[in-house]
């Protein structure tokens, strides 16, 4: 299904949903569209949909899904020798017939592994910001964790932390400590997955600062492919992280983020009260957030969005 979002003075295609005739709809979630693709295979595809405040707005972003789908990718790539990914390809020659002459998933779509998921959010944070912030603010602790008194808002901490979260199907995902990670899953598994978010991070932090942004803090998701624990999802977009602008970061209050934080401030501001429906999205906002996006894919990889 696509969508004409005016854009300047131009208009621009954006795609809210995808059905694709011969293939199998195996998920819908918030922003893609998970088909079956034979065997041990899945395509995703990412629509321009954007999700806040856990409810999917009724106003796409133009080129959202090309940015999540390319920066992912690249990330996928250049982390490989961290952790292994569920990444098969992005060419759309190689997915299955009923794909192939679907131009316009091209640069939105790729082939990938099906993983048995570990439901668990694996954030790292290098900087105490968002709702980190606010529960230091308020117990001295993130994720039922103490950290040392006296931080400020945005500040980096020491040593990148690793504060998990269950996976929720409906409503917030909820913090939990790295020992109810453990009850959960098994110490070893608990181990593994902080460590390959910490390497993970750490890598990604320290490749966005040679390009100028601060990667504040990001989430992971894994899977297990031949008893192996494997990325998927996505990794470290503007959906899934906070980066902020290295050359005019100080700490203290909330530096401006290349991410949704701007659909979140203009829905605050709005007065809804974050029960369905959402409102539409202004122009001004809706250039503005794919902006962000845009430059964000653009800063970190090197090259235009084609």
């Amino acid at each position: 299904m696509e969508r004409e979002a005016e854009g300047g003075t131009s208009r621009v295609s954006t795609i809210v949903q995808t059905d694709v005739p011969g293939a199998s709809l195996w998920r819908r979630g918030k922003v893609r569209d998970v088909y079956e693709a034979g065997g041990d295979r899945l395509v995703i595809v990412a629509s321009d949909r954007l999700s806040a405040f856990d409810a999917v707005l009724p106003t796409p972003i133009p080129d959202k899904g090309r940015v999540l789908t390319r920066l992912s990718s690249f990330w996928f790539r250049k982390t490989a020798h961290i952790v292994p990914n569920h990444l098969v390809s992005t060419d759309i020659r190689r997915f299955p017939p009923a794909f192939r002459e679907r131009k316009e998933l091209a640069q939105r779509a790729v082939l990938v592994k099906r993983c048995e998921r570990v439901d668990i959010e694996c954030v790292a944070r290098g900087y105490i910001s968002g709702s980190a912030w606010t529960e230091y603010k308020a117990l001295g602790t993130v994720a039922g964790e103490p950290l040392p008194p006296g931080l400020i808002e945005s500040e980096r901490l020491a040593d990148p932390i690793f504060t998990p979260a269950t996976k929720a199907t409906t409503g917030h995902d909820e913090n939990i400590s790295r020992a109810q990670l453990a009850a959960m899953v098994g110490t070893d598994l608990a181990r593994e997955l902080e460590q390959a978010t910490l390497a993970l991070y750490r890598f990604a932090h320290a490749y966005a600062l040679g390009r100028g942004l601060i990667l504040a803090d990001t989430k992971f998701e894994f899977g297990f492919y031949d008893g192996k624990l494997t990325l998927i999802d996505e990794a470290l977009t503007p959906d899934s992280s906070r980066y902020w602008e290295a050359s005019t970061y100080t700490p203290g209050g909330s530096p401006p983020s290349y991410d949704k934080q701007y659909v979140r401030d203009f829905l605050t501001l709005s007065g809804w009260n974050r029960e369905p429906p959402a409102p539409e999205l202004p122009d001004d906002v809706v250039s503005g957030t794919a902006d962000r996006y845009r430059e964000c894919y653009e800063r970190i990889t090197g090259e235009k969005l084609p």
